[in-house]
């Protein structure tokens, strides 16, 4: 007998991806690993989430394979927080942001000087021809610059090179030096990035301009002229620094959202132990601890309001603008603020377990996850690099064949140009960009988004599927009505019987019904052989007596026939249409051989405010909409003519509700299921995308793909529709990545040429590789509004 393990999963910071390439490389190492089930590789996240055996695989092992692939990689520390994870995060992106800042601030600097330097080289070069802008830096600022600086016009030649040969090597050995390095690491595993294309196309012009200025001989008996590319080489560089710097910038505003959750944990508490009050850091608070919280300031940790009462802003965390009043007894958020009011709470879930603590965890695995659509990118990503590298082959070639003047530098020019505008970067940052921002903005409305292939699949929904009780209505049902039978126990024996067995029920409505019992004040007992009755109701034995709370069905059942139950049909059936929920009472005496007829209890949950305005903007946005209830039918159409919902399927059984789900996509139809997350989990599951209702601690809610923080309808519609902006920004992205390399390379190889005379320079080049990456960034921004 053979058994299975519970798949572990790892999480890895991986340092030194700058590309598609880059992200594939790895990703295809760890799939093709041992024991690894699954593995998702994040260029914006710089980590790898990999699902695997851990009977066959091993964290050391996983390392081992990334650092294989020429990446940096380590196991982080088994104690550290969400909270850690993500500062060590930012506190990595702003020493790289601020390292760039560096490297380009000293590189475009020494590009501009060298550029100055070059002017007497290149007015007899024919490096620039062909180049529409280049030719307009000549006229431009050629004659006033040799004008201005007559001694520089004047300098030697090989003076000016050899200067810029030193100035050229020091800045490619410190601020271009990752390039290389990577490049190399690379190619020792048999592979190509963009740092290959940027290292073979500087590095390529670099030694031309080298050997032009140590040996100018050779190309003079061969009758080329011995240009120098050294503000070429410079510029490239500076410009994909500088792009690098403006990406990683942008990149920093994508976890927004994330970076102000975090800051919402606040560092200490005031706790009162041995009837003394004292500030301690928040880490040190124990599960049980009295904590004090006054106006102004924020909850620190999760917990019960024990005394006082007070009005609490929960709009970071649930996206509720309007302050929710706390009162003893109400669960409070850590890192919501008391904006009235002050009470004392009692600690409950600390560190990892608290509830912001888990939307940060949720948050980071949703923005290092993978929409479908990056597949796409993936595959062409692929072959992307070595297919650039066989286009500048033939692109030298045929300019050294057909180039009607200089066809070696004009060849190599041509190559160089082709190699730098290639970089594939635009491509990686398509997709996880987008997922990035439009999660956090999603966090912002109150809802979290599980991962990329929830946010994707949620854009092509048609249908939702909506529960009844706590997702349409309050959830908070309150007993309203409650009528006798002939000749049964009082009204309170008989609340009393009913709250004794509810007591024990996990149904919605049987918190209800032990409230009403409460409220009147009567003292609660116990229940005996209690049973579930699934989609029918509760049965137990109080004090001797059998009772039995729930439909109809359950009633026949238990042999209480039509006649008897024909009384209290009526009354129930009134109750239904004020969409009210009647619950049938029996009970059965010991000694008695049948059963009889106690009561029918009205139970009212009123529908939430947000409910019919959340159901007509569905309907606007094109959805089908149906009502999924296990309750009766006539209370179903009762709250559904209150929400605006036509199509009712009431009276359905859990293991129905998945029979429904399925009916409907075997229509063909692409289902959401909204529901509490904890009853509806198996229809969660069998949805497309399953949409809990949470709130407090239940924001973990597995079986869901979204949660729903503010705990009302509008986050659905809000969900849709920023699934469907972020589809449409990822495929603008897309787009746009493809067309920019699909025009930009055949202009950068010469297309042109024939027709216009004209020809793209590596300078150039440089800068609209930078432009592209910037631009698929700051697209994706645009989804942090609206």
């Amino acid at each position: 007998m053979t058994t299975t393990q519970t798949p572990a999963k790892l999480t890895v910071p991986v340092s030194g991806m700058t590309c598609a390439a880059c992200q594939g490389r790895v990703q295809r190492a760890l799939q093709k690993a041992p024991g690894v089930l699954d593995a998702n590789v994040n260029l914006m996240m710089h980590n790898a989430t990999v699902s695997y055996d851990p009977a066959v695989a091993s964290p050391d092992g996983l390392v081992e394979t990334i650092r294989a692939t020429g990446y940096g990689a380590e196991i982080p520390p088994p104690d550290r927080t969400a909270f850690d994870e993500q500062a060590a995060q930012d506190a990595a992106r702003a020493e790289e942001l601020a390292d760039l800042e560096r490297k380009a601030a000293v590189s475009l600097a020494v590009a501009a000087v060298a550029m100055i330097v070059s002017m007497p080289l290149m007015t007899a070069g024919a490096h620039t021809a062909g180049d529409p802008f280049m030719r307009w830096t000549m006229r431009a600022i050629g004659a006033p610059l040799e004008h201005a600086l007559p001694w520089l016009f004047a300098a030697s030649p090989r003076v000016l090179s050899w200067t810029l040969l030193m100035a050229t090597t020091a800045v490619m050995g410190w601020a271009g030096r990752h390039f290389y390095t990577r490049a190399w690491a690379a190619f020792r595993h048999h592979s190509a990035d963009m740092n290959t294309l940027i290292a073979v196309g500087t590095g390529a012009a670099y030694g031309f301009s080298v050997l032009a200025t140590v040996a100018p001989g050779f190309f003079t008996r061969r009758g080329v002229a011995p240009d120098v590319y050294y503000e070429a080489v410079l510029f490239i560089i500076a410009l994909i620094l500088l792009g690098n710097m403006l990406e990683a910038r942008a990149k920093g505003r994508t976890s927004h959202a994330l970076r102000a959750l975090i800051e919402l944990q606040p560092k200490t508490a005031r706790v009162l132990r041995d009837d003394a009050e004292a500030d301690i850091p928040v880490e040190q608070v124990q599960g049980g601890d009295v904590v004090l919280v006054r106006p102004g300031e924020r909850v620190p940790v999760d917990g019960e309001v024990t005394a006082g009462s007070g009005a609490v802003d929960e709009s970071m965390v649930t996206g509720e603008s309007l302050p929710v009043a706390k009162a003893p007894g109400d669960r409070v958020i850590g890192g919501t603020i008391v904006r009235g009011g002050a009470f004392r709470l009692r600690a409950t879930t600390l560190g990892s377990d608290s509830v912001l603590s888990r939307i940060v965890q949720l948050m980071r695995e949703a923005q290092g996850s993978r929409a479908p659509i990056q597949r796409l990118a993936d595959r062409v990503s692929a072959v992307f690099v070595p297919i650039v590298l066989s286009l500048a082959i033939a692109t030298f070639v045929a300019w050294f064949i057909l180039a009607p003047s200089a066809p070696a530098v004009r060849a190599f020019s041509a190559a160089v140009a082709v190699l730098i505008i290639a970089c594939p970067c635009a491509m990686g940052l398509a997709v996880p960009t987008a997922v990035m921002v439009a999660t956090g903005r999603g966090a912002q409305l109150g809802v979290l988004i599980k991962g990329g292939e929830a946010l994707e699949r949620a854009g092509t929904l048609d249908t939702v599927v909506l529960d009844k009780t706590g997702t349409v209505t309050e959830g908070r049902p309150t007993v309203t009505d409650v009528i006798l039978a002939d000749g049964a126990p009082p009204e309170g024996e008989v609340l009393a019987l009913v709250a004794a067995v509810e007591r024990l029920s996990e149904h919605p409505l049987a918190d209800a019904l032990v409230r009403a019992a409460s409220e009147r004040g009567l003292a609660p007992r116990e229940a005996e052989r209690f049973e579930t009755l699934t989609g029918r109701g509760v049965v137990g034995v109080v004090s001797g007596v059998e009772v039995a709370v729930g439909s109809p069905r359950l009633m026949g059942e238990r042999g209480v026939d039509d006649e008897h139950m024909a009384p209290l049909r009526a009354a129930a059936d009134a109750m239904a249409e004020r969409a009210r929920t009647p619950v049938f009472v029996a009970t059965r005496a010991a000694g008695d051989d049948a059963w009889s007829l106690a009561a029918v209890i009205g139970i009212a949950d009123p529908v939430k405010g947000g409910s019919p305005g959340a159901v007509a903007e569905l309907g606007r946005m094109g959805l089908r909409v149906v009502l999924l209830t296990g309750d009766n039918r006539r209370t179903a159409e009762a709250v559904a003519r209150q929400a605006g919902i036509e199509e009712i399927r009431a009276e359905v059984l859990p293991e129905g509700k998945v029979a429904e789900i399925e009916r409907l996509r075997g229509e063909g139809r692409v289902v959401a299921m909204v529901g509490d997350g904890i009853n509806d989990a198996p229809a969660l599951a069998a949805a497309d995308v399953g949409i809990a209702i949470g709130t407090g601690t239940d924001v973990a809610v597995e079986a869901a793909d979204v949660i729903l923080m503010r705990g009302d309808l509008r986050g659905v519609a809000d969900t849709i529709a920023l699934s469907r902006r972020t589809m449409r920004a990822i495929r603008q992205n897309l787009f746009w990545a493809f067309v920019y390399n699909v025009v930009g390379i055949p202009i950068a190889a010469g297309v042109l040429y024939p027709a216009f005379g004209v020809t793209l320079s590596p300078i150039l080049a440089s800068a609209a590789m930078a432009l592209s990456s910037v631009s698929v960034v700051g697209n994706s921004l645009r989804l942090r509004k609206g």
